[in-house]
């Protein structure tokens, strides 16, 4: 997976460009590293920040995601409320496209986590689709 990650990105123009509005937590923030189309599919590579205590909120994509746990440790959960995953300091993770995979990433640690994701998806699709909450009792 870093391997992909890593050898994507280095094909990819680099240039920032203006970071999309997803849903999540004060601080949250994410910056764009580089984008390219090729063969009607968006391949952006972006850095994603998620302070302690906050998450990216209820959301799915239209696209495969690629990411890399850069610092700190995301705990993600899907519509089940049920943990799907804790990724540590250099792990990776995917997240599969569609609406029937929504999912919450959480930042339950004391430190940022911050992720290099590499967004797979169709040309001119957003980064991510907002869903509401299935009736987790966190957010």
């Amino acid at each position: 997976m870093g391997v992909t990650v890593t050898t994507v990105a280095a094909g990819l123009s680099l240039g920032a460009v203006p970071s999309f509005a997803t849903p999540g937590g004060p601080g949250v923030k994410g910056t764009i590293i580089s984008q390219t189309t090729v063969g009607g599919k968006d391949y952006i590579l972006r850095q994603v920040t998620i302070p302690p205590g906050q998450s990216t909120g209820w959301h799915y994509h239209d696209g495969t995601l690629y990411g890399f746990v850069q610092h700190g440790t995301l705990s993600h959960f899907d519509s089940d409320c049920k943990s799907d995953g804790v990724y540590r300091t250099g792990s990776t993770l995917t997240e599969p496209k569609g609406a029937n995979h929504v999912h919450i990433g959480r930042n339950l640690g004391k430190t940022d986590v911050v992720l290099d994701v590499l967004y797979v998806l169709p040309h001119g699709a957003p980064l991510s689709e907002d869903a509401p909450n299935p009736g987790c009792d966190f957010q």
